[in-house]
């Protein structure tokens, strides 16, 4: 009995608006409006009016866009070395899904649209400092840094710290000292929360000619790096406590996610593995998130 010839299943193609949604790089967006609604939320004495709730709701949506302006722009810089990591290779850019006068002119409509929501719906420091991390992270570190040094995590960091202080000062139209804390905390995380990914994705960036520092100075270097950045990461998760930001319920919270990431750091150092980075890396996503949810309880303790 004979059977007619089957053909294979081929895959059907991604929408278009996912593809321009994975430009936006949803992950990364949520965690720094996350961060930006922390700082809004402790930069509000008590329980915020319904006033201020649409405030910080209107802030929110357009640092979002800000944010996604800068991702997609992101891509477009990078898709020769997105396609060659297979991290990355996914990306439409970097598939030659999306050209890049499309990703281009969308991330310039995300850019204006965010930036008059925040200038005439928030107020111009907002917009201007969203504006600044949008030129640090896309121009400043993925043009010039990204490619020149290893330590352009260090210096480009400074873009990924901002979002608290963007909400700080959505509502509150000034950049205060507290603010300024959030910012050295989330600063001081993320390089030994890049550096673990970099580790187990070395091959990767040796291939893509990126000197990131597990290329260029070895694991035992940039592991000894990690080591030390968590133990001053964990001097800093103190300070929201010493400035009286933060109470007991604070500290307490700060102190166990501290030693936990200065333990897994630790080990790291001692012994590595590409399955420990791995658990280090996910394990920093938790000790921010954690940290900057204890801070939004403890604002509302008694």
């Amino acid at each position: 009995m004979s059977t007619a010839p089957t053909t294979p299943a081929t895959a059907l193609p991604t929408p278009v608006w996912r593809q321009f949604h994975a430009l936006t790089k949803p992950r990364v967006i949520q965690l720094i409006v996350f961060c930006a609604l922390i700082g809004m939320v402790l930069a509000v004495p008590g329980v915020p009016s319904w006033q201020q709730v649409q405030l910080a709701a209107i802030a929110s949506f357009g640092i979002w866009l800000v944010a996604g302006a800068a991702a997609a722009f992101n891509c477009v810089v990078e898709q020769q070395i997105d396609a060659k990591m297979r991290r990355t290779a996914w990306r439409p850019t970097a598939k030659g899904e999306l050209s890049n006068v499309q990703t281009l002119s969308f991330s310039a409509v995300l850019c204006a649209l965010g930036s008059a929501i925040l200038y005439f719906l928030v107020n111009p420091l907002t917009m201007w400092l969203t504006f600044a991390t949008f030129v640090g992270y896309a121009v400043i570190y993925t043009v010039i840094l990204k490619p020149l040094t290893p330590q352009n995590i260090v210096i480009g960091g400074a873009s990924g710290a901002m979002p608290p202080v963007l909400g700080w000062a959505a509502m509150t139209g000034v950049v205060s000292p507290e603010a300024l804390i959030l910012f050295l905390i989330i600063f001081l995380w993320t390089p030994p929360h890049f550096w673990a990914l970099a580790l187990y994705r070395v091959e990767d960036y040796r291939k893509s000619g990126l000197p990131m520092l597990p290329v260029t100075h070895g694991s035992d270097f940039t592991r000894l790096q990690i080591l030390l950045y968590t133990f001053v990461l964990f001097a800093a998760c103190l300070m929201p406590f010493v400035m009286r930001m933060s109470g007991w319920f604070y500290l307490a919270v700060a102190v166990v996610l501290s030693i936990g990431f200065s333990g897994y750091a630790f080990a790291l150092w001692r012994d590595y593995s590409d399955a420990l980075a791995r658990k280090t890396f996910r394990f920093s996503l938790i000790h921010l998130s954690l940290l900057f949810a204890a801070l939004l309880i403890d604002h509302y303790l008694p």
